[in-house]
């Protein structure tokens, strides 16, 4: 390899993009392509980078699948930061085989990262640990090491881990540090900046707090029963209830939670639950209905008492209990949730994150759009989505992903 090759390559290792494309700008061979699209990504102009990126893969002869395949990771690695989630992924995976296979450790380690990344945005945070714990860190260079401890802290973090991710977050810095990039400094710092935004609101008698994810910990560490408004599951301890997929039964929930210790009128569990501003007998019939599944549900935790005034709630031991709410009650907070993160998503990215049909994303974002809380950038496919502003306030609870008890 000519010595202009190496010294670009070097540039790129150090940050330095405009370095290596003085070096490398006028040349067409398969290292040059590969150096130019590496380059532009880290300029930011994608596209470009791609189309680079897929000229050198084409351009490397059939005895340079190593080169080949780390053109493959870097497509990857601008695959996930423009948010594009249908690239595909067998073909990281294979790349990563290749190059571990022909001994290149280090770039095999940044595919699986890069792996890792992708499972942690669409929340299958067991199988992102899984292939986070095949990663020696201490083998990686400053750079790569900074992107696992990266890896690390997001999963911690999604789990409501905040020590470890504390931790994952100070050990990435520190690395980052070592690399000398000022932009991977700037990434780690604002990430770990959504440990010390309120996470959700505790709607206790006297008023409503905001958490921190500390304190969410610590409150998910007791034996509290907490009717969870940001998963719509009802918890206590290692043990929980899922009830998004029945929203009227957790609208009943919520209500009486928020009554505790007092009752809640029929009145005000059917004008919440079914929108029943003047209710006739047959309305009253189906609260009874629910209010009986409810308690089948409830079963584990609490017993839901029937009194002159409406239903009371009565937790099992005499527990605590806490509604949690989102930081802000706004529709498809789960969809400003991803988007608060200041990259550009497409709507099928979106609706891959969050297991839902393309179409319920699509009329998410077109409401949003009205409300002027996000802002699509381009037209046809190449549209994308994002926030005009990040948010001031942490999202994982919306997230993605199982937490304890989950």
């Amino acid at each position: 390899m000519d010595s202009m090759i190496i010294a670009a390559a070097r540039a790129l290792a150090g940050g330095d993009p405009l370095g290596a494309l003085d070096r490398v700008a006028l040349r067409d061979d398969a290292p040059a392509l590969a150096l130019r699209g590496i380059a532009m990504a880290q300029l930011g102009d994608l596209d470009r980078a791609k189309a680079l990126l897929k000229s050198a893969a084409g351009a490397f002869g059939p005895r340079e699948a190593v080169a080949r395949a780390r053109c493959i990771v870097a497509e990857a690695e601008i695959a996930l930061v423009s948010r594009d989630l249908t690239w595909p992924v067998k073909a990281l995976t294979a790349a990563g085989a290749t190059l571990e296979a022909h001994g290149d450790r280090l770039n095999a380690a940044h595919a699986r990262t890069l792996a890792i990344r992708r499972l942690l945005l669409i929340g299958r945070l067991d199988e992102a640990a899984a292939l986070l714990a095949e990663i020696d860190p201490a083998a990686l260079p400053p750079p790569l090491r900074a992107a696992h401890e990266l890896a690390a802290a997001g999963i911690a973090t999604r789990r409501l881990r905040t020590g470890t991710a504390r931790q994952a977050f100070a050990r990435a810095a520190e690395a980052a540090r070592q690399a000398r990039i000022p932009a991977l400094m700037r990434e780690i710092e604002e990430a770990a900046r959504v440990l010390e935004r309120p996470a959700a609101r505790l709607i206790a008698h006297d008023g409503e707090h905001p958490l921190l994810p500390d304190a969410v910990e610590a409150l998910f560490a007791t034996p509290t029963l907490i009717v969870d408004a940001c998963r719509h599951v009802a918890r206590s301890g290692e043990s929980a209830v899922p009830l998004a997929t029945r929203p009227i039964l957790f609208s009943l929930l919520r209500t009486l939670a928020e009554a505790f210790p007092g009752d809640a009128s029929r009145e005000t569990l059917l004008l919440r639950a079914f929108r029943a501003r003047h209710a006739d007998e047959s309305h009253r019939a189906r609260l009874r209905v629910e209010m009986g599944r409810l308690r089948a549900e409830l079963a584990p935790f609490a017993d839901i008492v029937a009194t002159p005034a409406g239903f009371r709630l009565a937790p099992h031991a005499n527990r605590a209990v806490a509604v949690l709410a989102p930081p802000r009650d706004e529709p498809h907070a789960e969809v400003l949730a991803l988007l608060t993160d200041g990259e550009a998503w497409s709507s099928s990215a979106l609706a891959i994150a969050l297991g839902a049909s393309a179409r319920t994303v699509q009329r998410a974002l077109e409401q949003l759009a009205a409300a002027g809380k996000v802002q699509p950038v381009g037209r046809g496919r190449a549209r994308r989505w994002l926030t005009p502003t990040p948010g001031a306030f942490s999202t994982l609870l919306l997230l993605p992903g199982p937490l304890p008890g989950d």
